[in-house]
């Protein structure tokens, strides 16, 4: 390598970027917060669905619930976690395929219930 390689030092300057929007904060009062929040509490609601309808990012809605919860300030549906099973007959598929995570399990439509409650929990345990 030759010695007459030169470099050039860059300033960055931390600015604004030109391509967000240039409207200033808006300010959330706590009772528009908890309305927000207690209308994704609802059965079936859609929390993004929600912030958009109220002009907001969906990631801070879901925040202030998260926050919410946390706090005790509101409480989640109690059957939101649930694993809900639905009736398969032969006569309109020949198979079940049910996805966890990156597994999937593929079985006959006639599989017994109890034998495949088994497998659901031994691979969620794997």
């Amino acid at each position: 390598m030759t010695d007459d390689r030169s470099f050039h030092v860059l300033e960055a300057v931390p600015s604004r970027l030109e391509v967000s929007p240039q409207r200033p904060r808006r300010r959330w009062s706590a009772e528009a917060k908890a309305r927000l929040v207690e209308e994704t509490l609802q059965a079936g609601a859609n929390v993004s669905a929600i912030a958009r309808q109220a002009g907001m990012s969906p990631s801070q809605l879901f925040g202030w619930r998260r926050k919410a919860i946390r706090s005790g300030v509101a409480e989640p549906r109690a059957d939101a976690d649930r694993l809900g099973f639905v009736e398969v007959s032969a006569a309109s598929t020949s198979m079940v395929e049910i996805c966890l995570g990156d597994i999937v399990i593929r079985t006959g439509a006639d599989v017994d219930f109890d034998h495949l409650l088994k497998v659901i929990r031994v691979v969620r345990q794997a």
